[in-house]
């Protein structure tokens, strides 16, 4: 499937025949009536809009012809938090999450929903605003565990926690100045938070942790790609889960 619609009358299109965009690019200051009736689609359906100024959309454009306005649509379908729990009662185990606060590349979450599903996770939860959607390119590097991992996205991933919280979940962020994972009890239901690529996790974010695990580290830099680092700590929570 594509991964986006160019033009106002492919995108007005597209929102009324119920495709699911993860992003709107509008060109900023643009207010013709066109745009309007598909920034008011935008919001009806809780898409983000955001609106860039004319380099931006060139660059974004694989047309040449966006007439000021770029989707960017879902290669697979969202699920709902409630489906990933649903997931976990149908298997009889305790939940097993995985949170990414703003990953931006779309190899480094294919990859870390390819590992989701051979850990056993329940599923993957995201963030609509500042990270990547579920785009033809993670689709590809998923190798297939789109297929089998449901993926929900949130307005607020902090809110998420603090409902999954009161579901009795507990919640495990990779972090440098943590405890070594190998001292931590990740037994039962978890969810664990993985950062972004430049930055890890935010501080809001890890504040609402209850643990922090650092991984083990013995080279001469400093941090890993967030990738490896969810299959690293992911099968630290599989090893104690099955032990």
């Amino acid at each position: 499937m594509s991964e986006q619609i160019e033009g106002r009358n492919a995108v007005m299109e597209a929102f009324r025949s119920g495709q699911v965009i993860d992003k709107l690019f509008i060109l900023d200051g643009c207010q013709d009536g066109p745009v309007r009736s598909i920034a008011r689609e935008a919001r009806k359906k809780d898409t983000i809009i955001n609106y860039v100024p004319k380099e931006r959309l060139d660059q974004l454009s694989q047309t040449g012809s966006h007439q000021g306005v770029i989707a960017q649509i879902a290669a697979y379908e969202y699920s709902t938090v409630e489906d990933i729990l649903e997931k976990a009662r149908e298997k009889g185990e305790p939940p097993f999450i995985f949170l990414l606060d703003n990953i931006e590349d779309p190899h480094n979450l294919g990859a870390i929903i390819r590992t989701a599903n051979l850990a056993g996770a329940h599923g993957v939860i995201i963030p609509k605003r500042r990270a990547v959607g579920l785009t033809a390119t993670v689709a590809k590097t998923s190798a297939g565990a789109l297929n089998y991992t449901p993926v929900a996205k949130v307005t607020n991933l902090g809110k998420t926690i603090d409902e999954l919280k009161e579901a009795g979940i507990w919640f495990v962020c990779a972090d440098m100045d943590g405890d070594r994972m190998y001292d931590l009890n990740l037994k039962g239901p978890i969810g664990m938070v993985i950062g972004n690529e430049g930055e890890g996790v935010s501080r809001l974010i890890r504040e609402k942790c209850d643990f922090t695990a650092a991984i083990p580290m013995k080279g001469d830099i400093d941090s890993l790609n967030a990738s490896v680092a969810a299959g690293i700590l992911a099968y630290e929570i599989v090893r104690q889960r099955l032990s």
